[in-house]
């Protein structure tokens, strides 16, 4: 689908003020602004992020409460279980805490529900068998905060219940005996969007302090929390939040943490991904190593995932990353067969064609892999959508929106038709019966058409600055590297130069378009990945939005535009 090219507002007067005072280039101190930085000092922390920049956890509501409650498990030899959900997120929240609370010598296990059977968040069937497990405290990561029943039920049956969780805070809280979730009200918590791992991993930070201060660690080392953050960054990456803030601390030295580790499970997983010895970049974490955790939520049985993640044994590991390499692919060749019968109804259907949401029920359909297809219909179709999996008479439901919608809170306005909802602004898990589905699409669209406009449903493609190709050096590609690591809330800059020349075109590799531009004084190379079916008229001067970079190949360093988008510069 075509976008929208829509250029920042360039303030000179602020360019001028961060160039001088730190010493970056006008470009990249417009790139910063465009990311809400104006103050100098801020300015610095983003541009070299340091781990003493993490906030102190007892900012987050309930920190003490939670920490002073599960070392108390801890010393009186408590049977604790981790509840977590079955992505990536969830996943990597699980193991952290496993991870810690066994050095710490806790009696701890864990459980994550199956998808299918139980699907998301706490159920009362689990909350039985674990009271007849004789476990007294529960935490849950990255669930657990609109489990009202499940919560009260554990409550009556003597088991603690602590929610680490991040998605948006129901009207009513459960009766938890702590909570930890930024987004609640009075948390004084800077930073509201960290991902479950997120939340989890600043509980172990307020563990680790509390329990080094009464001199737990006397006779044995003390956790390296920074050894974590391989896991941290996984969940986080994968749960695209925004890279800002304590989640860009996370990552940026996540990174070099996956990139160097010595963790059983990622490096049989970077194995299998093809990454031995790689660095490791958030494009990597998002496209190879999430995907393959994820594959065993997604095909019921996350608990692998977990397995992989928190295993010493280096058999084990390399076991554990083939099985859910091979659950990839089936993951893959399910979804490919969905999508495509999901598009094949869509394009059927003129009704749906012109209708401002997509929304689609069947009883075929994996309910692991329906997520997904749900996020491909919106790059195609950029509208909200929702697919359901019916079966016996319930349908559960993967949402995803566009830029304009509030997900979540257009929900609160169908959930008169909802038996359950949770999620964020952008992505979004709800369950309705069978004779409801109707009525709540016909609501659903309702709320949609009321709030957005036609405008709302073209994507934007957001320019950070016009520059003219001389612009373009090693030197700012160097800069702007600074600004990583990429992803959702800091994207890759993306420049624009107009009045170009273009020639030498070829397709190359699975229809990447690839050719030369030129303006007065300068030429580079351009690659537009599945580009190649938009050859530009060479008689016609373009316009390109591109970010650039550095292509080394065989030793030789040159600049490459990557493309966003061409357009004829009329």
């Amino acid at each position: 689908m075509k976008e929208k090219w829509e250029i920042y507002s360039q303030n000179h007067q602020i360019q001028k003020m961060l160039s001088q005072q730190i010493n970056i280039s006008l470009i990249t101190s417009q790139v910063l602004i465009n990311r809400g930085i104006t103050d100098p000092e801020e300015a610095k922390i983003f541009l070299s992020p340091q781990l003493s920049n993490l906030h102190p956890p007892l900012l987050m509501k309930d920190m003490n409460k939670a920490v002073e409650r599960i070392i108390f498990a801890i010393n009186k030899k408590e049977k604790i279980i981790i509840y977590g959900d079955y992505d990536v997120d969830g996943i990597t929240a699980v193991s952290v805490l496993i991870i810690f609370l066994r050095e710490a010598g806790a009696d701890v296990s864990f459980r994550i529900p199956e998808r299918d059977r139980e699907g998301y968040g706490l159920n009362k069937r689990a909350i039985k068998e674990i009271k007849e497990q004789g476990i007294s405290l529960l935490i849950t990561v990255d669930c657990g905060i609109s489990d009202y029943e499940e919560v009260a039920l554990a409550r009556d049956f003597n088991i603690d219940i602590i929610i680490t969780d991040h998605h948006e805070v129901p009207d009513r809280l459960p009766p938890a005996f702590a909570i930890l979730n930024p987004h609640q009200t009075n948390c004084q918590f800077p930073c509201k969007h960290l991902a479950g791992v997120g939340v989890a991993f600043y509980l172990i930070i307020g563990l680790r302090a509390e329990l080094r201060k009464s001199g737990f660690w006397k006779n044995q080392a003390i956790p390296n929390l920074k050894k974590y953050l391989d896991l941290v960054a996984l969940g986080t990456i994968a749960d695209v939040v925004p890279l800002t803030g304590v989640n860009r601390i996370f990552v940026k030295f996540g990174l070099d943490e996956l990139s160097n580790t010595s963790r059983a499970g990622i490096v049989a997983l970077k194995e299998v991904s093809g990454l031995s010895n790689s660095i490791i970049d958030t494009e990597k974490v998002g496209y190879r190593l999430s995907p393959r955790i994820n594959a065993g939520g997604r095909m019921f049985q996350a608990d692998d995932g977990v397995r992989l993640l928190t295993t010493d044994d280096a058999l084990e590991a390399e076991r554990m990353a083939k099985k859910l390499d091979e659950k990839n692919t089936n993951r893959q060749q399910i979804e490919g067969s969905i999508l495509k019968e999901a598009i094949s109804v869509v394009e059927k259907d003129r009704k749906m064609l012109e209708s401002k949401i997509i929304v689609l029920v069947s009883k075929e359909w994996h309910p692991g892999v329906i997520g997904i297809v749900a996020s491909r219909l919106v790059n195609k179709y950029y509208k909200p959508t929702v697919l359901f999996f019916l079966k016996d008479g319930k349908g559960k439901g993967s949402a995803r929106s566009i830029e304009s919608f509030n997900l979540f809170k257009g929900l609160i306005q169908c959930e008169e038709f909802l038996e359950n909802y949770g999620g964020h602004s952008q992505a979004a898990g709800l369950t309705v019966m069978e004779e409801n589905l109707a009525n709540f699409k016909t609501h659903f669209e309702k709320v949609v058409d009321s709030q957005l406009v036609d405008e709302d449903f073209i994507p934007r493609l957001y320019i950070d600055v016009p520059v003219n190709l001389e612009a373009i050096s090693e030197k700012l590609i160097n800069e702007l590297e600074l600004l990583a690591p990429f992803g959702h809330g800091n994207s890759p800059p993306v420049f624009i130069a107009s009045k170009l020349e273009s020639f030498n075109f070829k397709v190359v590799g699975r229809g990447h378009l690839k050719f030369k531009v030129k303006d007065n004084k300068r030429i580079f190379d351009a690659i537009g990945f599945g580009m190649g079916e938009f050859i530009p008229n060479p008689d016609h001067l373009i316009q390109v939005a591109f970010t650039p970079q550095i292509n080394n190949w065989q030793n030789t360093r040159t600049i490459q535009l990557k493309l966003k988008d061409i357009s004829s510069d009329v």
